[in-house]
């Protein structure tokens, strides 16, 4: 009879079988991240590696805050011209005010003010200078319900329309662009063409509409030198008669009751207006701004990504310096049974671990040069005092900036790391140790 012998299975060498697949890696990279060398080049390359990705890392977040500052710093503007939701028409300039739509708009119950706009071009005239603006005829409950009084400068009242005079307020640019001063009461003449006429080249008076607007002795200025350099705001009756829109609106110009969604808000009076009409936020009504600090802040993080990409080629060094210096401990970890994906794991956590290092403290020195700048004004718009609207950089931190720029440093340090490790992905590591 014949006996057969039970096979023993040979245990599993501890390395290569039981744990998770990514534990032995990290616990391996951090070993040879955090231990001594035995060249000290090799931590001095690693060292360098974390300075640069952490230089490259900050320049990001201190540039991308400076943006961030920027645009909310135009936003803060915003209450002192634009209206909270702007609806105007998708097609055509004008639409009569009682337009069964736009009464609806008006009886909704999260408006609480709407006021009535007729806005179109013409020609100012002082002494002998002579300026095309845009008439901005509102509602009386315009000034009301704005906080543009906080910007009128001037020694008279502001109002629009009293008894059978019509009044106008300047933009602080174009008062100055006409040699008014702020203060300055007197009537001016306001020309704009008649609707559908040619313009008569023997007699070119007759081709336009007339008529006087005074000046109350205040202006506006809200920083912005779209608003300041070309607006006159006077009543709708004002510039319905100048234009010859006689009961007609080409806005209208919502504020919203207290504690209501402003998004939600917008979707839903878009959906009741339907396609005729368009609705618009404050950053949408300042599209062209914001679109041009938009790509102007994407162009210079490609460009700051650009320079991280060749800071975390540093690591490109250490892991090659390292893998010569490990090549000893590689032999015996594959003895023990590590295999080369095993193996080449250890190195591209330990190039993570480089690049994760150099980005938090990238991030911790953005941080605390963005709270000095806020706190401090460390770094100023220039040696004169008040000729800027602030004095120094605006600087504002948004946590989805910190996290893409994060995102940003892994995945640069990828490319970086795949370089040195990638022949364990590829092909054994059968080079002898030294």
């Amino acid at each position: 009879m014949n006996t057969t012998t039970p096979h023993t299975p040979t245990p599993t060498p501890p390395v290569a079988g039981g744990g998770s697949m990514l534990l032995f890696p990290a616990f391996m990279a951090r070993r040879y991240l955090f231990a001594r060398k035995s060249h000290h080049t090799i931590g001095i390359i690693s060292a360098i590696a974390v300075a640069g990705v952490a230089l490259a890392t900050m320049a990001l977040v201190v540039t991308l805050s400076v943006f961030n500052g920027f645009r909310d710093m135009v936003a803060s503007f915003f209450t002192a011209f634009d209206p909270q939701l702007k609806v105007t028409l998708a097609e055509g300039k004008t639409i009569a005010a009682n337009d069964p739509a736009l009464e609806a708009l008006r009886q909704r119950p999260d408006v609480a003010a709407a006021t009535d706009v007729l806005e179109d071009q013409a020609l100012i005239v002082a002494a002998d200078r002579q300026i095309v603006c845009s008439i901005k005829g509102v509602g009386d409950n315009f000034l009301a319900q704005g906080d543009l009084q906080s910007q009128l400068y001037g020694d008279g009242e502001p109002v629009l329309h009293a008894a059978e005079l019509e009044y106008g307020i300047l933009g602080i640019r174009i008062a100055a662009q006409l040699g008014l001063s702020t203060s300055f009461e007197g009537e001016l003449p306001i020309y704009a063409p008649r609707p559908g006429e040619r313009v008569n080249l023997a007699n070119p008076v007759q081709s336009f509409n007339s008529e006087g607007l005074m000046s109350p002795g205040v202006v506006f200025a809200v920083n912005q030198a779209k608003y300041d350099s070309h607006y006159i705001i006077t009543s709708i009756g004002f510039a319905r008669r100048l234009f010859q829109q006689q009961g007609n609106v080409s806005a209208v110009e919502l504020r919203l009751a207290p504690s209501t969604d402003e998004a939600a808000a917008e979707r839903d009076i878009a959906r009741q207006l339907g396609p005729r009409f368009v609705v618009q936020n404050r950053y949408e009504q300042q599209e062209d701004v914001f679109r041009i600090m938009r790509v102007e802040k994407l162009i210079a993080y490609l460009f700051l990504t650009f320079i991280l990409l060749v800071a975390s080629f540093n690591i490109v060094g250490s892991l090659s310096m390292l893998m010569l210096d490990k090549r000893a401990d590689t032999a015996t970890l594959r003895s023990l049974g590590a295999s080369d994906t095993q193996i080449a794991r250890i190195f591209i956590i330990e190039g993570w671990l480089i690049a994760a290092i150099g980005a938090l403290t990238g991030i911790a020195a953005g941080l605390l040069a963005c709270w000095l700048q806020q706190t401090y004004g460390i770094i100023t718009m220039g040696n004169s005092a008040g000729a800027f609207v602030v004095d120094a950089y605006p600087v504002s931190v948004h946590l989805a900036d910190i996290a893409v720029i994060f995102a940003t440093v892994l995945a640069t340090s990828l490319v970086a790391v795949w370089l040195p490790v990638r022949r364990y992905w590829s092909a054994p590591m059968n080079a002898p140790a030294m």
